[in-house]
């Protein structure tokens, strides 16, 4: 087993995409620097759309013309997907896939071959390592599976990071005690799937065991968060440590994707509009303060104004606050490229109010947090986040890293604004 630390001295990596990218970038970093390649530039792409995928090509012809010298490494999912096409690009040194990229040997200058891709259905175990640290970050991610078993007719990501995989508890325990004992105060749970973790260990272990297992294990740990959770996932261990363990979190991002039930039938979804609603209602009965985010998808093909009207009620019925919306973009191989496409300024448009009613609600629940007070995790000298994963500004200076009584005076409509103290 590697333990990796971080260094300011290391290569640089531009992560794309998820939280598991910003946690499997450590990893890189480090293996590149032990390597030798301390003028290496990792690009981890990203594939979740056409677009993420555009913008990754253009980041690496872009880091080329800035960097003419540089070693340029390309790995991540979209170049898991088409590595051909990332190898025949001038700008381009090494082409790694996402087995590989997690392999130290990957990175060693007298490695001959300079495209290591192989096929990601085929491995069963996630790679070991220990990450003692994040650069330039005030909390920590932590991978406990990778992968996916479900097929939504719109992703493309289980054929890019393969079917599900989970880290045992030991190793996440370790892990875990290892980034608090570096002086970090929130870790983050990631994944690709992280509520369908333990389903491939012995016992098959859920999230919700998991979690509360390594709270015991780790008291010394102030605050754990999820990334985000897929409501036809969630256990009763789950549901108990949101209603009796204050060190978790109390800010939950739905994979929620719609709020039509026939568009969630089209997307394979296993969950109902129906399901969305009753897993915030049941968290929040049990968590009375507890607030939720979600991604949703605008132009969904087929998708209908009605249709549409169901999702954006979603966010007032369900009580969102924090949404990750994206306007539907065509992924080939993906079933739902293959079906009839909604109009592309109408998806412009529901894209955009749906933005919309997210920052009204963002706006009206940190108007709730007037007056109170807040721990906060210091992110800069002048910012952090609350609890509750509200954005808060600081009035003077705070020790990033530290978490921090913070009276909260304004909000704006998109951030708080406070004061140290009590």
């Amino acid at each position: 087993m590697t333990v990796l630390k971080p260094s300011d001295q290391m290569p640089k990596v531009v992560s794309m995409g998820c939280r598991l990218n910003a946690y499997e970038s450590e990893i890189m970093r480090a293996h590149a620097w032990n390597a030798g390649l301390a003028n290496a530039i990792i690009v981890n792409t990203c594939a979740v759309t056409s677009e993420a995928e555009r913008q990754g090509l253009q980041t690496l012809r872009r880091l080329r013309r800035e960097h003419p010298a540089a070693h340029i490494v390309a790995t991540g999912c979209a170049v898991q997907l088409d590595p051909a096409r990332y190898a025949a690009m001038p700008e381009v040194n090494r082409v790694l896939g996402n087995e590989h990229k997690m392999k130290a040997e990957s990175f060693r200058p007298e490695t001959d071959t300079p495209v290591l891709v192989s096929d990601i259905m085929d491995v069963r175990e996630t790679a070991e390592h220990l990450v003692e640290g994040f650069a330039g970050r005030a909390r920590a991610f932590v991978q406990v599976q990778q992968g996916c078993d479900h097929r939504c007719t719109f992703c493309i990501i289980p054929f890019a990071r393969g079917n599900n995989r989970s880290v045992p508890m030991g190793r996440i325990v370790q892990e875990v005690r290892g980034l608090v004992a570096a002086g970090f105060r929130e870790i983050v749970i990631t994944g690709v799937d992280i509520t369908g973790y333990g389903g491939d260990l012995p016992g098959t272990p859920t999230l919700g065991q998991m979690v509360r297992r390594l709270l015991a294990a780790v008291p010394e740990l102030p605050r754990l968060r999820l990334s985000s959770v897929d409501p036809a996932e969630v256990d009763a261990d789950l549901f108990r440590l949101a209603a009796e363990e204050p060190r978790l979190m109390p800010h939950f991002h739905v994979s929620a994707q719609a709020g039509d039930d026939v568009i969630l039938k089209r997307m394979k979804r296993r969950h109902t509009r129906s399901d969305i609603i009753a897993f915030c209602d049941r968290v929040r009965t049990l968590r009375p303060d507890a607030v939720f985010g979600a991604d949703l998808i605008a132009g969904f093909p087929t998708e209908t104004d009605g249709m549409f009207a169901n999702t954006a009620s979603l966010i007032d019925d369900a009580g969102l606050s924090y949404l990750h919306v994206f306007p539907f973009s065509i992924r080939p191989g993906t079933p739902a490229a293959r079906m009839p496409q909604v109009n592309g300024r109408v998806i412009k448009a529901r894209a955009a109010r749906l933005r919309e009613k997210g920052r009204d609600a963002l706006a009206s629940q940190l108007r709730r947090y007037i007056g109170t007070l807040a721990d906060v995790l210091v992110e800069t000298s002048g910012e952090g986040r609350s609890a509750h994963y509200a954005p808060v500004r600081l009035a003077s200076p705070g020790v990033a890293g530290e978490i921090i009584p913070v009276r909260i005076a304004s909000a704006s409509g998109s951030a708080l604004y406070g004061e140290a103290g009590s």
